[in-house]
């Protein structure tokens, strides 16, 4: 056991409160589990490792019941899939420095989050769509946001969400329906990727206690989405989170800025 009873206890509520925010948006919470997980673990496989499979445990939960309540359009979502999860996996393979991949994840996420407050911002209470783009753009962003999630490590609804937003691709529901199934998808992949090098490490015992943390934090999130939140909230809830990881990530994990 890595951590003591009452340090794991604490990390715990901590997952526990990020998995019920971050699912309220289709998220599974991986930022912030990296941004956390570095500051109590060493060793940066574990770190990684232990991030996906938390994703993975919320958003499993959550895909289940947006399928279960209409929102999962699995034709409309396939293009995003089917070029994500070999490029997850392509990802996932790749060794980078500490650094860098705080760097690189940071520098994505408050790029995404900014990208949102603006569409935010300046968007009309009722929600409009527009599907007028072509079709291989659907292709592209899975293939780019895939690798980008499995190089940091995430299952990169985080990423996507903002764009699609953005793009008013479709209703903030259908879309944080997709980010959370998108990163059961990648999750997945990025785990098997870091199977096959080698570099998959879970500390176990904290890994139960989280796992736990993180299913009931979820269950609690997306059952609060699917009955309270509007699609602007959704949007906005979305953009915070995302601006405040990404900061965060960035200064204190990748450029080793203390405050």
């Amino acid at each position: 056991m890595l951590l003591t009873i009452p340090e794991l206890s604490l990390l715990m509520l901590a997952f526990l409160v990020i998995a019920t925010f971050y699912s309220s948006v289709g998220f599974g919470g991986g930022s912030s589990y990296l941004a956390i997980l570095a500051l109590v673990l060493v060793s940066f496989f574990a770190i990684r490792s232990t991030a996906l499979v938390c994703n993975l445990v919320v958003v499993s939960g959550s895909s289940y019941l947006y399928w279960k309540n209409g929102y999962l359009d699995f034709k409309k979502f396939l293009p995003f899939i089917l070029t994500s999860i070999p490029m997850a996996f392509l990802g996932a393979r790749f060794r980078l420095s500490e650094s860098t991949f705080f760097i690189v994840l940071g520098g994505a996420l408050i790029i995404s989050a900014i990208a949102l407050i603006y569409q935010t911002m300046g968007s009309k209470k009722s929600e409009e769509i527009d599907p007028q783009y072509p079709p291989y753009i659907t292709y592209v962003l899975g293939a780019g946001i895939g690798f980008l999630s499995g190089l940091v490590g995430i299952g990169g609804g985080i990423f996507l969400a903002p764009i699609l937003n953005h793009m008013k691709w479709d209703k903030s529901i259908k879309i944080a329906a997709l980010a959370s199934f998108f990163i059961l998808v990648n999750s997945v992949s990025g785990i098997a990727g870091l199977l096959t090098t080698g570099t998959f490490e879970l500390p176990w015992v904290e890994a139960i206690g989280l796992i736990l943390a993180v299913f009931i934090g979820g269950q609690i999130g997306i059952r609060l989405s699917l009955s309270k939140l509007t699609g602007n909230s959704i949007k906005v809830i979305t953009a915070i989170l995302v601006l405040i990881v990404g900061v965060r990530v960035l200064l204190v994990n990748g450029l080793s800025v203390s405050f």
